[in-house]
């Protein structure tokens, strides 16, 4: 069971608008890799970035690190920090909220979405329990959660769904591969068509 290819377009399409974080939360560099990997939640409050730090010693490898803070005048997190997590295996950062060191971390091709990018970093002292659920650009996101992001956005699918989910995806990119244009065009014109003519509308 994989995520590794699935676009965010297609799990977007499945699991509908509830589970797509709000448009601020975007790639921080370009052009991104595909993101895909397990929650490990991180919960900090406004100007502090002391969990976030602690969750990069904490994460197994391959998770993803999703932080609710809430803030975008103060980093949770720079360029020495990406390289850290990097270095141990972390898939990449989903932050509500803002980073520095943007070009260090391009370099690197470390994935981070968030908010945007400011120089000034947050401070290190409120302490938060680790895995428990947090929002994230307008999605409660849980431990464990697969969180999937690329160029059109950030999905989160609830662990206890993952497996339909894969499963669902693999036909409907099935389906999708085997028809041509031609036929897509056909079928999306007299879909149109028909929500015209039911609508009113003689154009």
């Amino acid at each position: 069971m994989t995520f590794d290819d699935i676009p965010t377009t297609t799990l977007a399409d499945l699991l509908g608008r509830a589970q797509i974080m709000d448009l601020g939360i975007r790639s921080l560099w370009t052009p991104v890799p595909h993101l895909a990997g397990p929650a490990f939640t991180v919960r900090c409050v406004p100007g502090d970035n002391l969990m976030l730090h602690a969750a990069i010693h904490r994460a197994p490898a391959g998770s993803v690190i999703v932080a609710e803070s809430g803030d975008v005048d103060f980093a949770l997190a720079g360029g020495n920090v990406c390289a850290v997590a990097q270095r141990r295996g972390v898939a990449g950062f989903v932050l509500d909220g803002v980073i520095r060191d943007i070009g260090e971390v391009r370099a690197s091709g470390f994935p981070v979405f968030g908010r945007g990018v400011v120089p000034i970093p947050g401070t290190k002292k409120a302490v938060a329990p680790l895995g428990e659920p947090v929002r994230c650009g307008g999605v409660t996101v849980r431990a464990g959660d697969v969180v999937v992001a690329d160029e059109d956005g950030v999905v989160v699918v609830p662990r206890d769904r993952t497996g339909q989910v894969v499963a669902d995806a693999r036909d409907k990119l099935a389906a999708e591969s085997a028809e041509t244009l031609d036929a897509w065009e056909a079928a999306h014109r007299a879909k149109i068509e028909k929500a015209l003519g039911e609508g009113g509308f003689t154009g």
